[in-house]
């Protein structure tokens, strides 16, 4: 049985004032798990109540400082918020911290910029090693939301994976970003589905809700899952009608 996890950003916002009430309203449409971005910027220890009083799972969320991994001064930095990242991901129980690569930085070359991504990444791998969670390093659509970004072709950001070669890195998969790019997912990500961590969804145009647009997601969905990946797919979009029905709609869909 497929499961889902409620990004909490955009889903059951409108519901919820605050983010535990937004854990409490997924766990009551029954979702198994929620995810949500920064943690710096939240109340963990509500947070944290929240995810007791329910049962629910955390399944993943960023590992910060948000910087550019692309540029080599930001190594250490990075890796000391890794450190913190990992042990808020430990105490949610959530086994998956999202990473960014950065924008694609002038003055650097392409090779340098990926060098030092690797180079983070590998350093990174040290600090999750032994701990339960694994990195994933998200490409991005660089047409409509994240223009400038470095990574945005998957198949680059699975051989960046390869070349650290560290079980706990691997990718987030998300289908919108992957789609918006002219990406088929059996093409890029064929025979390295076990580098994927974690699956991201949302429709085109509008990354708004599956089913509201052209994306073909359950088929891939589909596809990833008849092809081995067997983790949490996380509904990350925004609600064009945001009722816990409209959400439980999207996961029967995404299940068939």
């Amino acid at each position: 049985m497929r499961q889902f996890s409620a990004c909490i950003e955009w889903l059951f916002a409108s519901e919820g004032d605050d983010f535990a009430d937004r854990i409490r309203l997924a766990h009551r449409a029954g979702l198994s798990a929620v995810e949500f971005w920064r943690w710096t910027n939240k109340d963990l220890e509500v947070i944290a109540a929240a995810v007791r009083e329910t049962g629910i799972a955390v399944s993943g969320l960023v590992a910060e400082p948000m910087i550019a991994l692309t540029n080599p001064a930001n190594k250490d930095a990075w890796l000391e918020g890794l450190r913190d990242s990992v042990k808020v991901a430990q105490r949610l129980g959530a086994q998956v911290l999202i990473a960014q690569a950065g924008d694609d930085l002038p003055g650097f070359s392409r090779a340098e910029q990926r060098s030092a991504l690797i180079s983070a990444l590998g350093a990174g791998a040290d600090i999750l090693q032994g701990s339960g969670v694994r990195l994933g390093l998200e490409p991005l659509n660089t047409k409509i939301d994240h223009i400038g970004y470095y990574l945005s072709s998957t198949s680059e950001g699975l051989d960046i994976v390869d070349e650290v070669a560290r079980p706990e890195i691997g990718i987030v998969y998300d289908i919108y970003h992957s789609a918006v790019m002219g990406e088929r997912t059996e093409d890029v990500v064929a025979g390295r589905v076990d580098r994927i961590v974690h699956v991201h969804v949302a429709d085109h145009p509008g990354r708004n809700d599956p089913g509201t647009g052209e994306i073909d997601l359950a088929e891939r969905l589909n596809w990833l899952f008849s092809n081995g990946y067997d983790g949490r797919v996380g509904l990350e979009y925004r609600p064009k009608t945001p009722d816990a029905e409209a959400v439980q709609s999207v996961v029967k869909a995404l299940s068939a």
